[in-house]
């Protein structure tokens, strides 16, 4: 094992270096140290959380149920920390992980306010080189990335944002300090996930909330509340069986799918689960019939049912009717919300279709569209984030022969990985919910408590054998990424414009870079390939390269 040395002549090295200091790469670190390896974080922020410590935004919360949304690799650990309603606001997912980092000691082997530039693997002594924004190097046998998938922010480059005279925000780089929106003109571009939590909020503090939306969303609401202790302690009682469920299920919560199709019961029975669903609050609707993401008429149920609500909630029908979706239902991120319809019945409140009228430029006064011009105080982008290779591309990869990782993806097409964990000519480079894993079709911390168990399994595995590289086979590789695609394929997904295919960033090319088999039966096969003495790479020794 290679320990870190810091010496005037030569980098600090270690046997793995980790970015993120997120979900990923605190378990990752806690699993990797305590197999005996040395291990360095490098995190961009001044503290731990990953995407909960930059996501800071009015109404910032997770969409996986508490109970679930968090580790499970430490029975002490779970049965330690007690949630405070079913959908955790950020400031307590954020305590949360500071309690772990606090736990495991974890803190004196991250390297805050630090971010990776570049990493470089180097042929001729199988190492990876990786580069900081301070000017400073190291170097490690092991590569590991715990960026995450949305942590790469989108800020459209409108014409005239620079001129603005107020203040705007995006809502995945939000200041730690509260902003003021008492008595502010307030326009909010974007209508996603992010936009759907924060508009109710800040219409609550705005003198006036002024809403430019793309695309309407399909929400369900969440029904949000505060935890019964008699309902915590069972859950902790009953931690093995979740645990068990949630590794074996299709999205990573101990949800029992169902095996009916919307087509197969009466229009009665269809609508009473659906109105079931709605009163339960979260995701039962996109769960309420196995059909929903795979026949077309099976998903107009649950789309016409969710715009039939729309219309009930929402008074002036002019607004009503801009507020209803078109596209399939469940295609981009299902919602789930509190109070956002709702909020469009407020008198402060105005709803700006850009398709029928674009944002032409921000003025210095505000925003100007090719209809209107809107004097604004403060202005917030919700515009998401690019998506699955953005965070990784944002770093400039390279492996074998000076190949960078965005020439190899280059092309939508090109984007392939082999389980979503490795890359082609990039040996001893782990990726942490990387594209074409189930990453952010599933509970998150799910699946990265699976990588990181089967990345650390794999690193011990080759510290065993004596190994010194292992790579994916480009066989293996376009094998699964066709397998990916042929999934893919078979479901509604691709057939809408998304942040799942990168058609919210301009210019990226399209791609469906989510693997929709489940969790369970993605999990059974990562394992499968562990066993068979991880078929589908190339493993080399000092002296030969073994091929499975």
């Amino acid at each position: 094992m290679l320990k870190s040395t810091k010496q005037s002549n030569q980098v600090a090295n270690y046997d793995a270096i980790v970015i993120g200091a997120g979900f990923s790469g605190l378990y990752t670190l806690h699993r990797l140290r305590e197999a005996g390896f040395s291990v360095r974080v490098f995190e961009a922020g001044e503290g731990v959380g990953g995407t909960w410590y930059w996501n800071r935004y009015p109404g910032a919360r997770c969409d996986s149920e508490s109970i679930y949304y968090n580790y499970t690799f430490s029975e002490e650990l779970y049965k330690e920390w007690t949630w405070t309603s079913r959908y955790p606001e950020q400031p307590e997912i954020l305590s949360y992980l500071n309690f772990v980092a606090t736990k495991f000691d974890l803190r004196r082997d991250i390297q805050f306010k630090t971010r990776v530039t570049a990493a470089h693997y180097n042929e001729e002594n199988n190492k990876w080189h990786v580069y900081l924004n301070d000017g400073t190097s190291v170097s490690a046998k092991y590569f590991i990335t715990g960026v995450g998938c949305l942590s790469a922010s989108n800020v459209p480059n409108f014409k005239g944002i620079n001129h603005f005279k107020g203040e705007w925000y995006h809502t995945g780089h939000w200041p730690h300090e509260k902003v003021d929106f008492k008595g502010k003109r307030v326009g909010i571009i974007g209508t996603g996930s992010t936009g759907v939590q924060a508009i109710p909020v800040i219409a609550q503090e705005a003198e006036h909330l002024t809403v430019f939306q793309r695309t309407p969303q399909y929400c369900a609401p969440a029904r949000n509340h505060p935890y019964d202790p008699e309902y915590i302690r069972q859950a902790k009682e009953n931690f093995s069986e979740i645990k068990r469920q949630m590794r074996e299920s299709q999205g990573g919560q101990p949800v029992i799918p169902s095996t009916k199709s919307a087509l197969e019961v009466s229009p009665e029975e269809r609508k009473r689960v659906y109105e079931e669903a709605w009163e339960k609050g979260g995701l039962g609707l996109f769960t309420a019939y196995y059909d929903v993401t795979i026949n077309e008429a099976a998903n107009e149920t649950v789309a016409e049912f969710v715009r039939t609500k729309i219309r009930e909630i929402v008074k002036d029908p002019k607004v009503s009717q801009n507020l209803l979706p078109s596209y399939f239902y469940g295609t981009k991120r299902p919602i789930i919300d509190t109070n956002y319809y709702e909020t469009y019945n407020r008198e402060n409140v105005t709803l700006v279709d850009v398709k029928k009228a674009a944002i032409e430029e921000i003025t210095p006064q505000g925003l100007r569209t090719t209809e209107a011009e809107y004097e604004l105080d403060t202005i917030v982008f919700a515009t998401g984030y690019d998506g699955m290779t953005g965070p990784l591309l944002k770093i400039d990869i390279r492996g074998k022969d000076g190949v960078s990782l965005k020439e190899k993806w280059a092309g939508g097409a090109q984007t392939r990985t082999y389980l979503g964990i490795a890359n082609a000519g990039f040996p001893n480079m782990f990726m942490i919910t990387g594209p074409e894993s189930p990453s952010v079709l599933s509970n998150m911390p799910v699946s990265i408590e699976q990588h990181v168990e089967w990345i650390s399994d794999c690193i011990e595995y080759m510290r065993e054998h004596g190994l010194e590289t292992i790579e994916a086979n480009v066989e293996a590789e376009e094998a699964w990424s066709k397998h990916c695609r042929e999934v893919a394929e078979s479901t509604l997904f691709t057939k809408t414009d998304s942040w799942y295919t990168g058609a919210n960033i301009p210019g990226k090319p399209r791609g469906f870079l989510i693997y929709l088999g489940g969790v369970g039966a993605y999990r059974q096969k990562c394992t499968e390939i562990a066993e068979n003495g991880y078929e589908g790479f190339a493993l080399m020794t000092s002296f030969k390269t073994i091929s499975l």
